[in-house]
């Protein structure tokens, strides 16, 4: 956990993709798309059907780990607006173990949008939470710092003749993507237009390692 200051809140990065919020004993994560594979099984392709399990593995661990008394999720934490109700039985244990624990919040996303309650927590298409809006995408002309995930940045180098890709924090003075915390997820390059046309083009890669934080710079 790597601490760093953000639109005068201090926040700290997590190696596995999520922000801690101290002040608040809030996590937030974005893009989870939990029963991503059983959606893509219903079309005939078919994946192993542990991803909502490993995922809500990850982030018992997290609120364990960090205390957390809150837990908000920026959008696509389902793949689709019914997978809530096919999550398998362990899985749906995990998550409404988690919600009735903890203050939850779900945001909705573009996968989401609709999202029916089923597994517990309060559904918001966004919010702001003491000055920082939270939403699934960011929105360029915000004026008002911003979280949201959507994009699944990825960083991506060539190191010593090897190309590495790392999920990373995309952040500018008033904007803050957040990587996808899904274990059956992509990622999108932390260059790609879309994100500097989201962000603008002054912009920095944040890699949070176990005990540093490393920092690139994007160019447009």
């Amino acid at each position: 956990m790597v601490p760093f200051s953000f639109a005068a809140h201090e926040l700290a990065a997590l190696a596995e993709g999520a922000l801690f919020w101290p002040a608040r004993k809030a996590l937030i994560v974005a893009d989870l798309h939990l029963e991503k594979a059983s959606w893509f099984a219903a079309g005939g392709q078919m994946l192993p059907p542990y991803d909502s399990h490993a995922t809500l593995t990850d982030l018992t661990a997290l609120v364990r780990r960090t205390g957390a008394e809150e837990l908000w999720c920026l959008g696509d934490s389902f793949h689709d607006r019914d997978g809530c109700a096919r999550l398998p039985d362990e899985a749906r244990r995990m998550l409404t173990e988690l919600t009735h624990r903890l203050r939850w919040v779900w945001i909705t996303g573009n996968h989401d949008a609709g999202l029916v309650d089923h597994c517990g927590g309060t559904i918001l298409v966004e919010a702001e939470v003491d000055g920082l809006v939270l939403r699934h995408e960011a929105e360029a002309a915000e004026a008002r710092p911003e979280l949201s995930g959507h994009f699944h940045p990825k960083l991506r180098i060539n190191r010593r003749g090897r190309n590495v890709a790392r999920r990373c924090f995309v952040v500018t003075a008033t904007k803050l993507i957040l990587p996808a915390f899904g274990a059956l997820t992509g990622g999108l390059d932390a260059h790609h237009p879309e994100i500097v046309r989201a962000v603008g083009p002054r912009a920095e890669a944040l890699v949070p390692l176990s005990d540093r934080l490393l920092r690139f710079p994007l160019v447009a």
